[in-house]
């Protein structure tokens, strides 16, 4: 019996954020007008959060092959690399960031619970977690208070699930004052053949939804983050949604478990749209259909009308297609675990979805016309360069006037929440589960976790300067994949592939999308450079603030989460100076410039200049050099040279022992740049006194750029002979500052 019901107008679409062509484009699919049900489900599945309707186009662009492998971008739930031995990593980043500006505890722990699913519906046990934050100006009690919720919400989820937080970054820049950014990833091994897809074949299996009930919360949560946020954006807290920790890790020892039954054909979690997006995406996947009965779905709330079962985003759930005639080995592994599990319907030939509600149908639509691929809508957007990169271009640093104080300068800089040490959050979250976790004491540039039952180590990063990415789209976004290559090489490992989140301003901005697409051009340049493909990851738009009087979209933010292996992991490279005596080296090429540095931004308040120096090329080469100095075992010590220059660098080295260093600054070029600037392709190693003849005749044959810059001391810190104090009362201030920013305000 077909549903009946007052059909909605195209306000109504309009209401739900859909167009009058889209609309248009759904009675033309169906053949007829919409109900309010199917209208949103299309509303949700062709939001910008599910569809990537504005970015498809130019996603598609980017490198998605690599001998590794197995599972590319779009493919799965999340991508899937070969890293030898018989083992799979599965690993993806993904974005929850307006839930947490409007909700930051449970914005951020369901973002940390729904990346570990994509994770863990494949088959692969999660066993890191990374994050990348933007948060505003840390003076204000609104950014305090987002801190607060966020990094407790990520580590609560994360600690009580059991899954190690092993990094990350935190930045802290006015532009996120309203709309934080909070993109979560997580990383898990599988042994290859032994994954799930999320398919739906074989007519007359049954489908099963399998976790906790269905609420009212997250309802339209796609769509809510498919908008701009605005002053009245807290009137949609029921789009967010409330996570279980302890609830999802039944979840996950259930499905491995129910895994192994064979008893199960496909599986998806159920994230953005919830019901509407597994039973969709699964059928079209298979070109199947489904028969979905909503009064079996198991929910929390009495008389929830059917667009609310579909649409809600209630945490922990997972849609399970079943062998038929082995729906009991499924139930046996769900009462065991104290987990629901109830049939909802089953797969039909149809193409169709079918939605019934106390046997009526109260929506039929073609599974393929909400897909991606399908019916779903690609736009061309019109793009142009910003206004504001006039200003940038006009840029002159020989206005800049040069420190009379450097030791003051150096002192602020090192107190910067961009730079000073992230320990207030770190220490939040358990690092140590699992036992795997090897940069606890042994700090590298990116944290490694032990593969357990092999020599090997997994090395991952997550890395993007925005200020770059805003000062020159196409180089930040190179400088951002490149950044976490230099972090993996650094620490040992060989970069091998990419997942990105990709968080913009609205797409309708033809200055926002010119940011996107710039940043999608070189981040493509530099993966191929680095035969790092793309698995996957999100678009995150709509990443700005409205007011009556104006739109403030952060800045352009393509996060880049970097899977790298280390096959032998007692070869790790550590950052940390290991004895007075050693010589330090810069390798890489200094220059004069100042250019997006912290240090011009902070003390001399320029917004507006160009990214850093940056060569892809010598990137490269810097980067294959520096894994034969490791292998050689020519350096003690390597750490990147990024936010707060040379100097930074230096003592982030030297404090982990409480060692010094005395070095010497080169008088053809700026000092303050030599010491600040932030060109890239550049690191801080240290050496044997004995071995430094060799490592000097290598560099030399290997026309690689290097700097011999001073010595490690017992605890002083000299530049060009003068004393800039102790360790230890750096250390301090480096330690500090973040937490003294948050309790002096009692936060």
């Amino acid at each position: 019996m077909q549903h009946t019901e007052t059909l909605p107008t195209l306000d109504t679409a309009k209401k739900l954020g859909l167009t009058e062509a889209e609309f248009d484009k759904i009675v033309k699919i169906l053949g007829r007008k919409p109900n309010f049900t199917e209208l949103s489900i299309y509303s949700v599945m062709w939001s910008e959060h599910c569809s990537y309707k504005n970015s498809i186009k130019w996603l598609k662009t980017l490198p998605r092959e690599g001998k590794q492998l197995l599972v590319g971008a779009g493919e799965e739930n999340a991508g899937l690399v070969d890293i030898g031995d018989g083992l799979a990593c599965a690993f993806k980043i993904e974005s929850h960031n307006h839930p947490s500006a409007i909700e930051p505890y449970q914005g951020a722990a369901t973002g940390v619970g729904g990346i570990h699913r994509d994770i863990f519906t494949m088959g692969a046990r999660p066993i890191a977690a990374l994050n990348s934050l933007r948060f505003g100006d840390l003076s204000l009690a609104h950014t305090r208070h987002l801190v607060d919720g966020v990094v407790r919400g990520i580590g609560d989820y994360g600690n009580c699930f059991g899954v190690p937080t092993v990094g990350g970054e935190a930045y802290f820049m006015d532009c996120y004052n309203q709309n934080i950014l909070v993109n979560a990833m997580s990383v898990g091994i599988v042994k290859v053949g032994e994954t799930v897809s999320a398919i739906a074949e074989g007519v007359g299996n049954p489908v099963f939804i399998v976790g906790s009930a269905t609420g009212k919360d997250g309802i339209h949560g796609a769509t809510f983050a498919s908008a701009d946020l605005t002053e009245d954006s807290a009137k949609d807290l029921p789009a967010v949604q409330v996570g279980d920790p302890f609830q999802e890790k039944l979840l996950l020892e259930a499905t491995l478990e129910a895994i192994k039954t064979g008893a199960i054909v496909g599986m998806q979690d159920m994230g953005a749209a919830g019901i509407t997006c597994s039973t969709s995406e699964m059928s079209a996947k298979s070109k199947t259909g489904m028969r979905i009965n909503l009064d079996k779905v198991p929910t929390r709330q009495a008389n929830m009308k059917p667009f609310e079962i579909l649409l809600s985003e209630s945490q922990e759930r997972m849609l399970i297609v079943c062998h038929k005639g082995q729906e009991d080995k499924l139930l046996a592994v769900f009462e065991k675990w104290d987990l629901q599990c109830a049939q909802i319907g089953e797969v039909t030939n149809t193409g169709m979805i079918e939605y019934f509600k106390d046997g009526v149908l109260v929506a039929h639509v073609p599974a393929e016309s909400l897909v991606l691929g399908g019916g779903a809508p690609i736009y061309n957007r019109e793009y142009r360069e910003p206004e504001y990169v006039k200003r940038i271009g006009k840029f002159n640093p020989s206005v800049i006037k040069k420190p009379k104080d450097y030791i003051q300068v150096a002192k602020t800089l090192i107190a910067s929440p961009n730079i000073a040490s992230k320990r207030w959050i770190y220490e939040q979250y358990d690092s140590m589960v699992r036992t795997n976790t090897m940069t606890t004491n042994r700090i590298s540039d990116a944290p490694l976790v032990r593969v357990k039952g092999t020599k090997k180590a997994l090395v991952m990063s997550v890395d993007c300067n925005s200020s770059y990415v805003y000062a020159n789209p196409y180089v930040g976004a190179m400088i951002a994949v490149a950044e976490a290559a230099r972090n993996i090489v650094c620490s040992g490992g060989e970069p091998i592939a990419i997942t990105n989140c990709l968080n913009f301003g609205n797409p309708y901005d033809p200055e926002v999308y010119w940011q996107f697409v710039e940043a999608i051009k070189g981040m493509g340049d530099a993966c191929r450079r680095f035969n790092t493909p793309v698995t996957g990851g999100n678009v995150s738009f709509y990443n700005q603030t409205v007011t009556k009087e104006k739109a403030e979209p952060v800045y352009p933010t393509p996060t880049i989460g970097m899977l790298g292996i280390l096959k032998n992991a007692e070869e790790q490279m550590t950052l940390d100076f290991k004895t007075p005596g050693d010589i330090i080296y810069m390798i890489g090429t200094p220059t004069n410039d100042i250019n997006s540095s912290e240090y011009v931004r902070l003390i001399h308040q320029v917004k507006y200049s160009p990214a850093p120096q940056f060569d892809l090329d010598e990137e490269y080469t810097v980067q294959q050099n520096m894994k034969k100095m490791i292998r050689n075992k020519m350096i003690r010590s390597a750490h990147d040279i990024s936010e707060g220059g040379l100097f930074a660098a230096l003592m982030e080295s030297a404090m982990v022992n409480h060692f010094g260093f005395n070095i010497e600054t080169d008088d053809t070029f700026r000092k303050d740049a030599y010491l600040f600037g932030e060109s890239q392709s550049r690191i801080v190693v240290s050496t044997l006194e004995e071995m430094e003849d060799e490592l000097v005749n290598f560099l030399n044959s290997n026309n690689v750029a290097f700097t011999r810059l001073g010595e490690v001391t017992t605890g002083k810190i000299m530049v060009d002979n003068q004393n800039y104090g102790s360790i230890q009362d750096w250390k301090l201030i480096y330690e500090t500052a973040i937490s003294r920013k948050m309790e002096e305000q009692n936060i």
